[in-house]
This record gives structure tokens, sequence and C-alpha cells, in this order.
């Protein structure tokens, strides 16, 4: 069993990743394309998530004829660990480029987090009943949660939720050295929006996602499954709408709140992907996303060399030479946040061009 849809909003996610990134280099962002600055979630603060969610659910999928063996075999957590390790060192490609300084290359990221998260969710649904992955969720938010609040940081003390006294920054002090930790978003090597410790209540926005497969791989393809996916979606996002007044949802410390908030946001988004593409077969819409979606991986690595590439080389000589991203966002685009936002687009239908080419030539890349 293939979902459409899931390959759709993996899609929709890549294109709202595309406008985020290249939104974001510019000195003038929409303020939904712009991450907040701590506590808060805009529309750019819900793509990662929905990239974990939307690996939970395919994982329901691509782990099913396992999760029927009570014994998984050495090659399946081989295949696991090979594909994590991938993702990791694809993860470090984009953090070193171009200079490959290993002495002080950011060891966490994006991709690393996503490996990271991937493989313990793995080896959770291949070794527990679906009952305890549901208790290992809570176990997780809820121990993350009272850890944040109630250990003490030393020189800060207990319940701290600033980039420096909180305990995930922390615990990543602890373990990565600071040469390696993230400097931008004024953390000064002082923790990483995507740290070690932050790292588990991301395993339990993954795990969600699966369970969500899971229970779409057993509910008759029709309306009454995409309402009641619907809402628990709303459920979830109130719930963590209130956790958030006692623990604020943020997503650079992948708070428990903000991993019910998003895991809400994301059901909405794939209830209506699913009731739409599955139920009413209305795809042509979501073509251009599912194109997308077949090769995310290859759209999200290659998408962020070319910012990389753009930010890092300049349109003349010189100290005051333009970078190339801030010629074409001026010159091209005129500036501003309309610029931003149309340079944004042009991009992503750039990438869209690129997806649609590899699709024609059946090229899909997977890791």
């Amino acid at each position: 069993m293939r979902l459409i849809s899931l390959d759709v909003f993996r899609g929709i996610a890549i294109a709202g990743m595309i406008l985020v990134n290249m939104a974001g280099v510019a000195d003038k962002v929409y303020p939904f394309l712009e991450h907040a600055d701590w506590n808060g979630c805009t529309f750019a603060d819900l793509v990662f998530p929905f990239f974990l969610f939307i690996v939970g659910v395919a994982m329901a999928f691509s782990l099913s004829k396992y999760t029927k063996t009570k014994h998984p075999t050495a090659s399946v957590y081989r295949r696991i660990i090979t594909r994590s390790l991938i993702l990791f060192l694809l993860g470090l490609l984009l953090n070193g480029f171009w200079n490959y300084d290993l002495s002080n290359i950011r060891i966490m990221g994006v991709l690393q987090r996503i490996s990271l998260a991937y493989l313990l969710a793995a080896i959770a649904i291949l070794n527990l009943p679906r009952k305890a992955i549901w208790a290992l969720i809570l176990l997780i938010l809820i121990g993350y949660w009272a850890a944040m609040i109630y250990i003490p940081v030393p020189d800060y003390g207990a319940g701290v939720l600033t980039r420096e006294g909180n305990f995930g920054a922390y615990v990543d002090r602890l373990i990565i050295p600071a040469a390696h930790l993230y400097k931008g978003d004024n953390f000064n090597s002082m923790g990483d929006p995507e740290g070690l410790f932050s790292t588990l209540p991301a395993v339990a926005t993954t795990l969600v996602g699966y369970l969500t497969g899971k229970w779409l791989r057993d509910e008759p393809i029709t309306t009454r499954t995409s309402i009641n996916l619907a809402l628990i979606g709303i459920i979830c996002l109130v719930l963590g709408w209130d956790w958030g007044f006692f623990f604020p949802i943020n997503k650079k410390l992948w708070t428990s709140s903000y991993v019910l908030y998003s895991v809400g946001a994301a059901m909405l988004l794939l209830a209506a992907c699913y009731e739409l593409i599955e139920i009413r077969e209305l795809r042509r819409w979501g073509k251009p996303f599912e194109v997308l979606g077949l090769n995310a991986i290859f759209i999200f690595v290659a998408s962020v060399l070319a910012i990389k590439i753009m930010v890092k080389t300049h349109i003349g000589t010189g100290d005051n030479a333009p970078t190339t991203y801030n010629w074409i966002y001026e010159h091209l685009f005129g500036g501003g946040m309309n610029g931003s936002l149309l340079f944004a687009t042009v991009t992503l239908l750039f990438w869209l061009a690129i997806a649609y080419l590899m699709y024609w030539r059946r090229w899909f890349i997977k890791v």
C-alpha cells in the first residue's frame, strides 16, 4: 500500500522548506517565513516537525513486514543504521561547505536530527508493541518537560529556558566541544537548536507519525477516517497550546508542547491531503507536490548547497562586493519583503522544474 497523499504532504513540506530557507537569507522577510525568535510558532517552525512526522508515517509502511516478526534480522538493522549514517554524513556535508574546517565544523543539524530520530524510532518500532510505543512517547514528553524544568543547571538554576541556561544546552556543552556547536541566532556556542538532548522529543514526533501511519493502514479509506484524523489533530493542537502556558512552545528547544502542537498541525494537513487525494481522487492539484516529494532528500540537499554557494560567492570585486544572493535579491527582485518572497517563489519553481525532469527520467534518489 502506498499513500499518494503522503508523497504530496512530503512535497508540501519540501516546498515550505525552500520558501523558508531562501527568504530567510534576506534582510526583510514576511513574518510567516521567519522562525520565531524564541518562544512561539510560525509557519516556518512547522516545516521541520512535518518532515519528522512524515518519516514516521512512512516507517509504518516501510517497516511493516519486519514488525510482524518478533526477531528482525541483523540485515534489517544494518539497513537502518546505514541509512541513518548516510543522512548524518549528508548533514555534515552541508554544515562544512565549503572549506570543511574539521576543527570547528558544526556536528548537529537538520539531517543529523532526522538521522538520529529515524534510528532511535526504528529501534523502538522493531522491538516494542503499539501500547509500549504510546507509553514511550508519554515518557519522553513528560520526562523531557521534567528535566528541563526541575534539573538545575550550574550557574543558572532549574527551569531557566534561555539559550544558555536551559538543561538541554547544558547537556550539549558537556558532550559536544564548543567549537562544534551552533554559532548563529545568538547561541554563540552555548547550545544547539538541533542538539542531542532536544533530539529526544523529536523522536517522539517521529513515533507519533509512525502510530498515525499504522492507524491509517488499518482504517478503511473513507471520509470518516479523514474526519477522525482531523479531530485527533485538533485535540493535539489544543493540548499543545494549553501546555505551552507552562512549558512554552519553542522549536529551538523542541519542547513537549511544541511536539503536540506541531503534530496536531501535521495531522490536519495530512487529513486534508488524504481526503482530497485518496478518497475524492482529486489528484491533479497535488501532482507538483508529489513530484517534489518523490525526490525529497535530493531536493533538500541540492537546494541548501545552492543557497550556500550564493551566500559565499560575490558579484564584483573589493570588500564591498555584494554576495551573489544579495545582488540577485536587490537587482532582480527589488529587495524588501516582496522581493524575498518573489525570490523564494522563483527558486521553488526552479526546483520544481528539476523535480519534474527527474520524474520524467524516472530518476528517484533514495537514501
